[in-house]
């Protein structure tokens, strides 16, 4: 694993890089499904609306 100190003042924290890609790649994914959604939303609004 791949994991990183950040010394500030006092603070020392730990990151652990590998766990931050995961959580990030994961909140990706969900903005993308997010979107896929909303966009199928609007084409079902709008084929309602055509006469």
């Amino acid at each position: 694993m791949n994991r990183k100190l950040i010394i500030d003042g006092n603070a020392v924290y730990e990151i652990d890089e590998t766990c931050m890609l995961k959580k990030q790649l994961e909140e990706k994914k969900e903005k993308e499904q997010a979107e896929m959604r909303n966009q199928e939303t609007e084409g079902y609004q709008m084929r309602e609306s055509i006469p």
